[in-house]
């Protein structure tokens, strides 16, 4: 009897061991919907000449608010799941557009697949494009280029599709991150005179506070640009849905408030990820480096115009992309004399449209 009870109690305890050990039921379909773990951005907007880019107002936001990503989300795991991703842009000018055209209608993202189920790469590239010289591009340009080709993201940061022995093309870009002085109002003027087309990227806050540049560069035939609501230092960390909320922020005021929808989009501080690209193409956009740049963000301590000069020209090479950023002084005086040298050496500039190699 003695030994029943000994044995009784030990059954007690295995069984309460082997409860308190069982894992919990996984939740159900649909469970835990829309919780994204996103990583919280710090520090500064800014990570040196090799990624040239460092033109935000130093805002790294999380987006979060009113115009967040919403939207049911698929399954954990579901590579077929969806999320819709709204924002809604307000709207200004009383109704009208700034450049006279009718206003495009808000639209919403579908986010394919928004919990990342295929498993695209999340390794965060910060984008170093190497100094090219003696007319050749860097081989870290060249490799960029091949990895973007090997994503098949649209993804451009040097043209090695058209043959130099056809035409030395150059495409010119600049990022708005802010407006500063009468600088950029300078360069449209000295891109009117050369009659050279270019891209303007341009955060939110660049639209908000300028829409009579922003206007110009769309009535004078330029590409106006995507760079994202928050100029997020690391896109690269960001979920699938927060990655195209940056996009969709400033698409919408666009369309909106200027009649105008964008294609093209550039990374802040360049940091990406093959998801990330994965976003930015399935929405529609193509996403836009360089191959040339220069120490020129700040607009309070710049290189110098002799310097900036020649540096960026003797960086040239036939596809370039060249970054520019509108806050710089410098640019400002050398971009009429840059024009001239670079056309005196055979290039030709072309719109971001002419690039052959879009999918």
């Amino acid at each position: 009897m003695k030994h029943l009870k000994t044995l009784s109690i030990l059954l007690l305890v295995c069984l309460l061991l082997f409860t308190a050990c069982t894992p919990a039921q996984p939740p159900i379909s649909g469970e835990g919907e829309g919780q994204q773990n996103e990583q919280q951005q710090s520090g500064q907007n800014g990570e040196g000449q090799q990624q040239g880019n460092n033109e935000g107002s130093g805002q790294n936001n999380d987006g979060q608010g009113s115009d967040a990503p919403t939207g049911p989300v698929g399954p954990v795991g579901d590579p077929n799941g969806t999320a819709t991703v709204t924002y809604a842009a307000k709207q200004v000018n009383d109704g009208q557009t700034f450049t006279g055209r009718d206003p495009l209608p808000a639209i919403d993202y579908i986010v394919g697949d928004p919990q990342n189920a295929k498993g695209l790469s999340t390794e965060r590239f910060s984008f170093s494009y190497g100094v090219a010289k003696n007319g050749e591009p860097h081989h870290i340009t060249v490799n960029n280029q091949s990895r973007f080709d090997g994503f098949g993201s649209n993804g451009l940061s040097w043209d090695n599709k058209t043959n130099k022995e056809e035409a030395k093309v150059l495409y010119l870009t600049f990022d708005c991150g802010y407006v500063y002085g009468d600088l950029t109002e300078r360069i449209l003027d000295t891109l009117k005179e050369k009659e050279v087309p270019a891209a303007f990227f341009c955060t939110l806050d660049f639209l908000e506070d300028a829409p009579a540049l922003t206007s110009r560069m769309i009535a004078e035939g330029h590409i106006v640009g995507n760079h994202s609501v928050t100029h997020p230092s690391d896109c690269a960390a960001l979920t699938r849905e927060k990655m195209a909320w940056e996009l969709l922020g400033v698409e919408n005021y666009l369309r909106v408030n200027f009649g105008y929808s964008s294609k093209y989009f550039r990374f802040p501080t360049g940091a990406y990820s093959e998801n990330a690209l994965d976003v930015v193409n399935s929405v529609g956009y193509r996403s836009i480096f360089w191959s040339i740049a220069h120490a020129d963000w700040d607009p309070k301590d710049q290189p110098g115009v002799e310097k900036s000069f020649n540096t960026v020209t003797s960086r040239l090479h036939p596809g370039a992309v060249i970054l520019l950023h509108s806050t710089s002084p410098d640019n400002a005086d050398i971009l009429g004399r840059f024009i001239d040298f670079a056309r005196s050496e055979g290039y030709e500039f072309r719109s971001l449209d002419d690039y052959p190699g879009w999918q």
